[in-house]
């Protein structure tokens, strides 16, 4: 019984769709029955299984661990958490693999599958192949047996395991993702004086989306840390796996300078180690690992291919601008906004600042947010292709690691095509504003040649 998948379903580096129209039950009976032939194939037999919060979750979830089972493959069921609680379970556990029902930062009405295979993360042709298991029906047979397991609480007695860390008066904004359990279970283990917003789980995200790199949705915990006078505030995005912090005063600390932080604490004690970065991060950030002794590498933007590159070079540490950030310092290598919000509050007691202190130090640079705006999934990626041409014809300096990162005498900008939306994604950075609008004006200017025109309330 062969299952053929919708063409924009299967992404580079996880399973993504909308539920009803490229999403539905069938597709995570699919997703199971092959990953789980993958797994026993492999010789494997156990896979855990998780979900968030979204309203399409458990019917999904319930089709993977069916999938799974008539795969002949057994299932560590670990219930409703964010995806690093899943990761962490596959780490931990007597299992081959994990599979985690997310929709991650993507609408209400999105939804999709995180996959990991032996700790290592699974994507590109592993999905790729997965998919042609399906069309094929090649799959094994057999009856699979369940068991529940509760890792909740050992996970988070995991994230705080060695603290070292003083007690500041913090806010906690969950965004009603799968993070928000959790973070209740955090705020008790540490000390310190907490406040935590919206940490009850509710698919419809009544107070607003959970992408904690959109500054609009961190709202609410900057007026939270203004109110009540806090030292800094923490955002997770909505299966947890991205963080968002804010100082004293309601600056936003970007996924990029938070790695730059990160950065000082790692190279404190593994001096030359490898930082790996993605293209949208920050000449700023490459600068300062270099300035702290440490080798910085860019690469792709994507939470498995930084995983894997980080695993491949043995790195310490490596992010993302969106808050993936991912610790193989003290920890499995995984991006965990969680782990990541217990770090940051253990290293200021060694780097002997405030948040707000860190924020100071960091140098003012003019730049875009990542700006999405929509493209036909059949022209983004043609786009990209033309305007590549059209720049090495006119001997432009193009690093092209992913997309297009274009360095002039103001600075850079970047074009690339999303792997998880029908859209491009641009940044730009410079020394200051009129550089930055050189700058952008270049990016708008390849993309009328190309016939877009990019929407300008994106800017916002």
């Amino acid at each position: 019984m062969a299952h053929r998948f919708h063409p924009t379903l299967l992404r580079e580096y996880d399973i993504r769709g909308v539920v009803g129209r490229t999403l539905g039950e069938a597709d995570a009976y699919a997703v199971g029955r092959s990953f789980g032939t993958i797994v026993r194939r492999m010789g494997g037999s156990k896979v855990a299984v998780g979900y968030d919060g979204r309203l399409s979750s458990p019917a999904l979830e319930q089709a993977v661990v069916q999938g799974l089972q008539d795969s002949g493959t057994d299932v560590a069921r670990i219930g409703l958490g964010p995806t690093p609680m899943l990761y962490y379970a596959e780490a931990v556990l007597d299992v081959d693999g994990g599979i985690q029902i997310t929709g991650s930062h993507n609408p209400a009405d999105h939804n999709g599958f995180k996959l990991v295979l032996a700790h290592n993360a699974f994507f590109g042709p592993n999905i790729a192949n997965l998919g042609d298991m399906a069309g094929t029906g090649d799959w094994s047979e057999g009856s699979g047996g369940v068991e529940t397991v509760a890792v909740m609480d050992r996970y988070a007695a995991r994230l705080v395991e060695g603290f070292d860390g003083a007690a500041w008066r913090i806010g906690w904004d969950a965004g009603n993702g799968a993070a928000g359990p959790v973070v209740d279970k955090l705020v008790k283990l540490l000390p310190g004086e907490h406040h935590v917003l919206f940490t009850q789980i509710d698919g419809h995200f009544p107070h607003h989306h959970p992408d904690p790199t959109v500054e609009a949705n961190l709202a609410e915990l900057k007026a939270l840390v203004r109110s009540k006078k806090l030292d800094f505030g923490l955002a997770f995005d909505g299966d947890g796996d991205r963080i968002g912090v804010i100082d004293g005063e309601g600056r936003v600390i970007w996924g990029d300078q938070l790695l730059g932080i990160f950065a000082e604490l790692v190279l404190k004690d593994r001096p030359n180690a490898t930082v790996v970065a993605d293209v949208k991060a920050s000449q700023a950030l490459f600068d300062r690992i270099s300035a702290l002794g440490g080798k910085p590498l860019m690469w792709k933007t994507g939470h498995s291919l930084i995983k894997s590159k980080m695993k491949e070079i043995g790195a310490p540490l490596g992010g993302e601008m969106t808050g993936h950030i991912f610790f193989a310092d003290e920890y499995y290598g995984f991006d965990d906004a969680l782990y990541a919000a217990v770090r940051l509050i253990r290293g200021l007691t060694r780097l002997r600042r405030s948040v707000t202190g860190l924020r100071d130090e960091m140098p003012e640079m003019a730049n875009t947010p990542e700006i999405r705006f929509p493209v036909d999934e059949s022209r983004k990626f043609a786009v990209v292709e033309e305007v590549r041409a059209r720049l090495l014809a006119a001997g432009a300096s193009v690093d092209e690691t992913d997309g297009l990162r274009v360095g002039t005498a103001d600075g850079w900008w970047l074009l690339r095509a999303s792997n998880t939306q029908d859209s491009l994604v641009v940044r730009a950075e410079a020394k200051d504003a009129r550089g930055l609008a050189r700058l952008i004006a270049d990016i708008d200017a390849q993309l009328a040649d190309s016939g877009v025109i990019r929407p300008v309330e994106s800017d916002s």
